[in-house]
């Protein structure tokens, strides 16, 4: 069976049960596919976007996209789960003890509760690596009836992924670093970024975790003693 055929089998089994469902959706290209496909089968889409920082441009103009592509969405920004431990441990910040940790097991169950939608969809793929294919491997429709947690593409590999967003001509998703599945955390290759293109969500994330510049200067720094060798 050939990878977008178990997709749409998976996507195809869970609407029998119901017209509503919840994605995870990160504004990167596995979401991006997936919503695609599940978007002419389902009455109602909550897209459930993971913030550290909320209202930076280049994200709020993705979901002012998708939410006019598709009728159907629904936008829900929550606190990314690793936020309670990068506020707590006084990543890049003061830290606060006082934070409560929290898993995106509680996340999602907080998403079901609000909206009273059972299924979840998620984008990952056994091909994003080992624990992710561990967690895959031999989930099943029975697995999926348990849980209520669905994968649909996670037989995938990146080259299904690119294949389907140039042949539905989908817009470019957000990518801040081509050459690995990367979202929005505290790394150089994000912050350069954001440096070169949207320079005043940089700024935003500096206020709100003002020890992060640091993460350039040692960047900038790397590259300048690089460059001398």
């Amino acid at each position: 069976m050939l990878p977008i055929e178990h997709a749409q089998q998976v996507i195809a089994s869970v609407r029998k049960n119901t017209d509503r469902a919840i994605l995870f959706y990160s504004c990167g290209k596995d979401s991006e596919v997936l919503l695609d496909l599940m978007a002419p089968h389902f009455k109602e889409i909550i897209c459930v976007f993971m913030y550290f920082v909320k209202g930076l441009d280049h994200i709020e103009n993705n979901l002012r996209s998708v939410k006019s592509r598709y009728p159907n969405v629904k936008i829900m920004q929550v606190p990314h789960w690793t936020l309670s431990r990068v506020l707590r441990c006084g990543l890049y910040c003061v830290p606060n003890p006082n934070i409560k940790l929290i898993s995106l097991k509680d996340i999602d169950e907080s998403v079901r509760l609000r909206t009273g939608i059972q299924y979840t969809f998620y984008g990952m793929k056994q091909s994003d690596g080992l624990n992710r294919r561990l967690m895959l491997r031999g989930y099943d429709m029975e697995a999926i009836s348990n849980t209520k947690k669905v994968y649909p593409l996670s037989t995938w590999k990146k080259a299904d992924v690119m294949a389907y967003v140039k042949a539905r001509k989908l817009p470019e998703p957000i990518a801040y670093n081509n050459n690995k599945s990367q979202g929005l955390t505290f790394v150089p290759e994000v912050f350069n970024y954001l440096k070169m293109n949207y320079p005043q969500d940089l700024e935003r994330i500096y206020d709100a975790f003002p020890l992060s510049r640091n993460v350039l200067i040692r960047y900038d720094e790397e590259k300048r003693k690089t460059a001398q060798v």
